[in-house]
């Protein structure tokens, strides 16, 4: 065989070996990609299958305030369902509402309530003021949103440095009709002694017990055991929710 042979075969051997390289990287990287397409279909049906389970209604004020606690540690691990947030639950609770929790909490921005749990359209019956207290207008709307409405779970919200708390400690002259707000604070202000997060703790506490013991609606459905009165502290760091002792019997 010629030198000039030698050569072509060489070079037919090599562009062989390099097609069958090519081809068995190719069928490699085509199985790779399927693995990784089938956990990717896996892993977002494994989501979507979360997303899509029928949520249902608590049946008993444990069973609601446990939901309450779930969804805020999901929020908290950003594993937000974020369910009854579109459009279609709009429309299913157009006509009719059924909240399972009614709630007591402060005005500021930085705790929108619905969120914060984990809940959607109809899902909670919220009332807000500065400094989450008991007003009389607010003890109406919340028998309603009890006795009416049905929720099982009454909660009071207060939240790490709280304005309204602090400006009560202060003491400081304020415009308008502000200052209104710290007869209702002030007990908690004097029990704490100077310490502003203790008194948000004792702030959220009397009024979870003025709740509880002012209203007679209320008082009524605590003593049948068809409602939770409950309190807790939104850490506006972290999003978390701390449970309070309210020693509501």
């Amino acid at each position: 065989m010629s030198e000039h042979s030698h050569i072509e075969e060489f070079h037919s051997g090599s562009r062989l070996a390099t097609s069958r390289r090519m081809l068995l990287g190719q069928a490699v990287l085509a199985s790779a990609c399927g693995l990784t397409g089938i956990a990717h279909h896996s892993a977002k049906h494994s989501v979507q299958a979360e997303e899509s389970k029928p949520i249902l209604s608590p049946q008993t004020p444990e069973d609601a305030l446990k939901m309450l606690y779930e969804g805020n540690v999901r929020f908290a691990e950003e594993r937000t369902l974020a369910s009854h947030r579109d459009i279609s639950r709009v429309k299913e609770v157009a006509q009719e509402q059924k909240p399972f929790a009614a709630f007591l909490g402060c005005a500021d921005s930085r705790v929108p309530i619905e969120i914060v749990f984990d809940q959607g359209f109809g899902d909670l019956f919220v009332t807000r003021i500065a400094g989450n207290v008991a007003s009389s207008e607010n003890i109406g709307s919340l028998e309603f949103g009890t006795r009416i409405l049905g929720a099982k779970v009454l909660y009071v919200l207060g939240h790490t440095n709280c304005g309204a708390v602090n400006a009560t400690m202060q003491g400081s002259e304020v415009p308008g009709q502000i200052s209104g707000l710290f007869q209702h604070i002030r007990p908690a202000v004097k029990a704490a002694k100077g310490d502003l997060q203790k008194a948000i703790l004792e702030n959220v506490r009397n009024q979870a017990i003025l709740l509880a013991e002012a209203s007679p609606v209320i008082s009524g459905m605590v003593q049948r055991k068809e409602l939770i009165v409950a309190g807790g502290i939104y850490d506006l760091a972290t999003g978390s929710v701390t449970p309070v002792d309210v020693a509501v019997s």
